[in-house]
């Protein structure tokens, strides 16, 4: 069986680190994972007056999340939380009430940045309204990655072994993460 996993890139700048850790990272995916990007720069903003009519793009995002075994959140940090693109994203496929494309979808957290601390606050909050949606959430490893130079091979992939080792580590168990839920699920 091939697990999907839905990636969620918090940031809609074109050289985004996240976007190219997130490229990465579907490097890394072992045999039986498949990760595929999922788009949301053309999600309108939120707006519960539209519940009952959802635009394309929303009903897009919310198939996209469903057709997936989990979903692997990317996120920067912008002003010590989010992005307003990621949130966005996140109460489309919510909505409306009671018909939640993320409950009880296995998640994982990762982000990169220029600062010392990574993404770690942005990550914090987003675990917190993981944990509202009903998605149980990869609690160990954490990453906290900061961009160096280097980091990024010239083919897109993680340069350092070191930092190569610790991601594929990340991956693994994040995909025994799924596959654990996938089992949980299909025994019940």
């Amino acid at each position: 069986m091939t697990y999907r996993i839905a990636v969620v890139v918090g940031s809609l700048r074109r050289d985004s680190f996240n976007r190219r850790l997130a490229q990465a990272l579907a490097k890394l995916a072992p045999q039986g994972m498949e990760f595929a990007q999922v788009r949301i720069d053309d999600l309108p903003l939120y707006n519960q007056d539209d519940d009952a009519g959802q635009a394309e793009p929303v009903r897009r995002l919310k198939s996209e999340i469903a057709a997936a075994q989990g979903v692997l959140f990317v996120t920067p940090e912008y002003n010590r939380s989010i992005p307003g693109v990621l949130k966005n994203a996140i109460d489309h496929a919510s909505r409306p009430y009671g018909q939640s494309a993320w409950a009880g979808k296995p998640a994982a957290v990762i982000g990169i940045s220029i600062g010392a601390i990574g993404t770690a606050l942005a990550q914090q909050h987003l675990r917190n309204v993981l944990a509202y949606l009903d998605m149980p959430t990869l609690g160990q490893p954490e990453m906290f990655l900061q961009d160096k130079p280097g980091l990024f091979a010239a083919d897109g992939s993680i340069g350092p072994d070191d930092t190569k080792q610790f991601l594929q580590k990340f991956v693994e168990r994040f995909a025994e993460f799924v596959r654990h839920h996938a089992d949980a699920v299909a025994n019940r």
